[in-house]
């Protein structure tokens, strides 16, 4: 059987490009594409068969190119270009679901990709494009907040294809930095915000011998919507009640949700999981267009915020996690700064680290079960996006109490102590009485 996948008007004009064209918005009206997918060529195998052939798979290749027939099927193998991204663990946490009150929690790790964030997923696909079409592209090139720089750093030094990155000066951690700068990118570190990077990025690429790298082209998100396919997968192709997605750019909450809607216009699951975005209230445009139904989006100035990789007041993506959104019943929530603070400090305090994004993802779950929205029954899945080593010094000030916490006692700074065995046992019986 052969499969097939296009570009084609998000907008619905109708309009239909190839997947090798180097064209990121409808040229008929102007609108976003997406990726579509020939449904009814991937619903002559049955729901069972599909499942037996993803679980076929299971260890043995990526976590994306194990479902390439619903990613890029068409895509000549040879022109992949891999880290073996995804796979990501999905970790179930009695103690923090009772600590909750809920009746299980999991958090998807996707930080534990090569690059140390989600991004992976997304560019995996879109380098892989570019190496089949590369006589035509001279350079890959995207604004980021951190993660995308690195990725698409990463995967164009893997395939010999120069890089450029767009970084908002001073608004990216050291070891965010630091990575497109290894990879042998042309990093340029730009006096504006995201938004004024994402602004000179669409300029530059109008020459299209300089292809784009931000999830403005769909090619980037398709990857990601394999995130819905492994959690479905890992819990036993069962599907969660809440996914709850930290939301910058929106493009991962967009792709999460496609991939939820493939999976079940293909079978392979009967219901759809409520998704819910969270977003900072410093960068909340989203949020604020939820509450008044979506009526349309204002972009906002992004405040300064912990969560520096989400701190995106004018999002690309805003139509398609709409549509995302609407299509699961789903939930825009925020978080202030002391609350992403107080959650992503509390959650490590049952074994994981937590980046200041998931730190958002955990304080709007947080509210919404205290506030009944997410029930006690349910079942959730929070998005974790990236590695907290990426976040390491936004760690390091927080033990340190060089950030304001309701809660101090979650602040574990390191005891000194004398090299004496009874000074040493003190300090420990001051800690666990005896």
């Amino acid at each position: 059987m052969t499969f097939h996948a296009w570009f084609e008007c998000f907008a619905g004009c109708g309009v239909r490009y190839d997947l090798t064209q180097i064209v990121y918005r409808c040229e008929a009206c102007g609108g976003l594409l997406e990726v579509r997918h020939d449904v009814e060529a991937l619903k002559t195998r049955s729901a069972a068969q599909w499942k037996q052939l993803f679980d076929s798979r299971l260890g043995r290749s990526s976590g994306v190119w194990s479902k390439k027939e619903v990613v890029l099927p068409e895509l000549d193998e040879r022109s992949i270009v891999s880290f073996g991204e995804g796979n990501s663990p999905l970790i179930k946490s009695e103690r923090f679901a009772r600590h909750l009150g809920i009746e299980e929690i999991y958090i998807k790790q996707c930080g534990t990709s090569h690059t140390g964030s989600f991004k992976d997923l997304g560019m995996t696909v879109l380098v892989s494009m570019v190496n089949q079409i590369r006589s035509k592209i001279r350079a890959v090139a995207c604004a980021s907040t951190g993660d995308t720089s690195a990725a698409v750093s990463a995967y164009c030094a893997a395939a010999g294809i120069p890089s450029i990155v767009f970084l908002p000066k001073d608004k990216v951690s050291i070891a965010q930095l630091i990575q497109p700068i290894s990879n042998g990118a042309i990093t340029l570190s730009i006096d504006t915000d995201f938004d004024g990077c994402m602004k000179i990025v669409q300029e530059i690429t109008k020459d299209e011998s300089i292809y784009l790298a931000n999830s403005m082209n769909s090619l980037r998100v398709e990857g990601q919507k394999t995130i819905s396919f492994e959690i479905v997968q890992q819990m036993d192709w069962q599907v969660p009640d809440f996914v709850v997605v930290p939301g910058g750019n929106l493009g991962n909450i967009s792709a999460i949700g496609n991939g939820f809607l493939l999976m079940r216009d293909m079978g392979l699951i009967d219901c759809l999981p409520r998704l819910v975005c969270a977003q900072t209230e410093k960068a909340n445009p989203l949020y604020r267009s939820y509450r008044e139904g979506f009526q349309r989006l204002e972009a906002v100035t992004a405040g300064s915020t912990y969560a520096t990789a989400i701190q995106i007041g004018n999002p690309v993506s805003f139509s398609k996690a709409v549509r995302a959104l609407r299509a699961t019943n789903g939930i825009v929530e925020q978080a202030t700064e002391a609350e992403l603070v107080q959650a992503a400090a509390e959650v490590d305090r049952f074994g994981f680290f937590n980046d200041p994004q998931t730190g958002v993802a955990l304080a709007a779950t947080n509210k919404l079960v205290k506030a009944l929205s997410i029930p006690a029954s349910s079942r959730v899945v929070v998005i974790s996006t990236a590695h907290g080593l990426k976040f390491a010094e936004f760690k390091s000030r927080f033990h340190q109490g060089q950030i304001p916490v309701s809660d101090t006692s979650l602040q574990n700074p390191p005891t000194s102590v004398p090299a004496d065995v009874n000074a040493v046992r003190a300090a420990i019986n001051g800690r666990i009485p005896a």
